[in-house]
């Protein structure tokens, strides 16, 4: 069903270019708009990955300096099929996380070091699936093909607005004005549509990876109130990436408008409820909870399934600070 919902809404906003080309720019005009879009997206969709994983400033880890992260990854790409990913981490109290890539041979995942610290194992097996999911379901395509649309649009509206649009069309002036004030928005919301629709999708088949939807549900209610409530200030800067996040990382975009790159949290977790009682692991809950001890550290899952103290690395000698279990 989300595929059809997306191959419907990607058709519409194909008609809408078309519609607004021949309205705007004529046929000319209509073909001068694409071509610059589809060059300025096949750049991005093969450097975007780089782009983003810099601006953000992730660091890639491996099985030496991120053991529990690289083989919660290593496990879940096994099970879905996938080549493994490059693992990155960055360092942002924020917890969140995003999969970029323009395909499986060449995804990468990123979680933030918030996200690690907030989140217990099988929270972030969870998450890690979802991204895992995105990179599965090719969603970087879908979402580099509805922003080439999107884009030649834009440029419809403003060679429009420049030019004086195509005088021949049946709108006249008053008409072109509003098409090309409205244009550009009714492509920004069937864009929206399709991110949160590649959201729901990614939920689905994430829980189906790491097999516990309620994990998932779990972790995305503890990200979402984290993150509402810590900045991220590169997000900010840049909030065109928003909608590579597992959750809104932006705080100005709260409701599920027309605008929101993310589904509301509880239509969310509630279908991941659903998902897990049609299952039969509803009642198996996310996670045993954890225990604190009195000297600070958890007790919990162990990687063999046992209950105990959580391993810590030993002090560093040289300056008296520990290294966390995730790196």
């Amino acid at each position: 069903m989300s595929s059809l919902r997306t191959g419907l809404l990607m058709a519409a906003m194909t008609a809408l270019f078309m519609v607004v080309g021949a309205l705007i720019g004529g046929e000319t005009g209509m073909m001068i708009a694409l071509l610059f879009a589809l060059g300025t997206n096949l750049f991005a969709y093969w450097n975007a990955d780089k782009i983003v994983l810099r601006m953000y400033g992730a660091r890639e880890v491996d099985a030496r300096s991120a053991p529990q992260l690289v083989g919660i990854v290593e496990q879940l790409s096994v099970r879905a099929g996938l080549p493994y990913p490059k693992v990155y981490i960055i360092d942002n109290p924020q917890p969140n996380a995003f999969a970029t890539g323009r395909n499986p041979e060449n995804a990468a995942v990123a979680a933030t070091s918030g996200l690690l610290k907030l989140l217990n194992r099988a929270e972030i097996e969870a998450v890690m699936a979802h991204e895992l999911a995105h990179v599965k379901n090719r969603d970087t395509l879908t979402m580099t093909i509805t922003a080439t649309l999107a884009g030649a649009i834009s440029m419809l509206a403003q060679f429009g607005l420049f030019f004086g649009g195509n005088r021949n069309n049946a709108l006249g002036l008053v008409g072109t004005i509003l098409l090309v004030i409205l244009a550009p928005l009714a492509a920004m919301m069937v864009q929206m549509a399709i991110s949160r629709t590649r959201e729901f999708a990614a939920d689905k088949t994430g829980a189906e990876i790491c097999g516990n939807p309620m994990a998932l549900a779990s972790a995305l209610n503890k990200l979402q109130q984290s993150a509402g409530a810590i900045d991220n200030r590169e997000a900010e800067a840049n909030p065109a990436t928003a909608h590579m996040f597992i959750v809104n990382p932006l705080h100005g975009l709260r409701l599920d408008s027309l605008f929101s790159t993310h589904p509301r949290m509880e239509d969310r977790v509630r279908r991941l409820s659903e998902m897990a009682m049609e299952r039969g692991t509803y009642a198996k809950g996310p996670t045993r909870p954890e225990r604190t001890r009195t000297d600070g550290t958890r007790t919990g899952h162990t990687r063999t399934g046992r209950t105990g103290r959580a391993s810590v690395p030993p002090t560093d000698s040289r300056d008296g600070t520990r290294r966390g279990p995730w790196g």
